[in-house]
């Protein structure tokens, strides 16, 4: 059994990368990093350390790697006889993989069983944006996909924070992960993947992971960057902070809840485990790591401003998640391209302009005027600044 892995960084090699290994596939991953792969390609091993309770070592040996820009030719034979395609790039460069998977999937031959892709990203449906993209492509028309390859969606879970230097391949990951799976695409032939998770009805997993562990997560950055603290462990010391989160977390789980048809115990135990995660003093995790990308944080229907709409619009006012977003909008990282974007836009537009700007949301709805307020109250605190 073989898969390509588009994305051989921390995440590829500690998470996806490592369960399909465990699962008994030959891993071949694709990078545009060209040191990377260099490296990669010159190992014949490197190791997963898993850090936490019940700490352990795992040694991922049986994989390959090429460079995505240079070598096309290569990767296209591999997606053609490959059993499963995954990703793990940010979706936001999803687009730029889908021309050489559609190339993939066209030069298979025929009575191979369909490629099952999946994008492991970090975003709601996110296999469905890759199919889109794979569908669109020049030699895809005509049903030159059919019956060739099927696309399901995952939610993934695994806290990989950047690692200490000269660990080389090596990856520090916590011991906790989910990989959950949605089951219907593949009509019967699901692949077996021992560390993954099947359901019927991914909507609900991704939503409670989303504005569960994205959200609690990027609160105890924003709150621990304003608390002036380094580590998000050191956040979640903090009483205050650990507060601040824990409240937002008891909204979105009043969401969850109520939409999704969760037990309150259920996803309180959920929001527990979370919690514990986040305070893992072995994961060297950074607020200004966690904290970054904020206008995609901010946007309309990421966790924040996602699970705060829908709490407004039943009739919910989400203070705790108002004060999480208020703290987002004070992080200032001149290092982060969109921290520095979204300054220059609370710097350059009235309150009503940059509030839709930054969430998306429309004015009339029962949450624009108070998330109007606080970016008002921020591009004041701006102003008074000295230069």
């Amino acid at each position: 059994m073989k898969a390509v892995h588009f994305g051989a960084g921390n995440i590829g090699r500690g998470f996806v990368g490592l369960l399909l290994h465990d699962a008994g596939y030959e891993v071949v991953f694709a990078d545009v990093a060209e040191e990377l792969i260099a490296q990669l390609a010159a190992a014949d091993s490197y190791r997963v350390h898993e850090v936490g309770e019940e700490a352990t070592e795992r040694l991922v040996r049986n994989f390959r790697a090429l460079n995505s820009n240079t070598q096309e030719a290569e990767l296209i034979a591999e997606i053609a006889t490959a059993d499963i395609v995954t990703t793990a790039v940010g979706p936001h460069v999803l687009k730029f993989l889908a021309p050489v998977i559609a190339k993939g999937i066209v030069a298979r031959e025929p009575g191979l069983a369909p490629l099952q892709v999946m994008a492991c990203e970090n975003a709601i449906n996110a296999t469905d944006i890759l199919a889109k993209e794979v569908a669109s492509q020049p030699g895809a028309a005509a049903g030159a996909l059919d019956g060739k390859a099927v696309f399901a969606n995952t939610a993934v879970d695994r806290i990989v924070p950047n690692q200490e230097p000269g660990q080389g391949l090596d990856v520090t990951v916590e011991t906790f992960y989910e990989w959950v799976i949605d089951r219907t695409a593949f009509g019967g032939a699901a692949p077996a993947i021992p560390g993954a998770t099947f359901v019927d009805d991914l909507s609900p997993y991704i939503e409670r992971k989303l504005f569960t562990v994205n959200t609690g997560h990027a609160s105890a950055a924003y709150f621990g960057y304003e608390a002036g603290l380094e580590k998000i462990s050191d956040a979640m010391a903090d009483q205050d902070v650990a507060e601040d989160v824990r409240a937002v977390l008891e909204e979105t789980k009043q969401l969850l809840v109520s939409k999704h048809g969760f037990s309150n115990d259920e996803q309180e135990a959920y929001v527990q485990k979370i919690l514990v995660r986040f305070s893992n003093p072995y994961l060297p995790d950074t607020v200004h790591r966690v904290g970054r990308a904020p206008l995609r944080k901010l946007s309309r229907n990421e966790r924040f401003i996602g699970p705060a709409a829908e709490l407004a619009e039943r009739g919910v006012v989400p203070e705790a998640l108002l004060g999480a977003i208020a703290a987002a909008l004070r992080f200032n990282d001149p290092a982060d391209a969109e921290a520095v974007e979204l300054a220059e836009i609370l710097a350059s537009s009235s309150p009503a302009d940059a509030t839709v700007r930054i969430t998306g949301l429309e004015e009339g709805h029962p949450l624009f005027n108070a998330v109007a307020t606080l970016v008002e109250e921020r591009q004041a605190e701006l102003a008074q600044a000295p230069a």
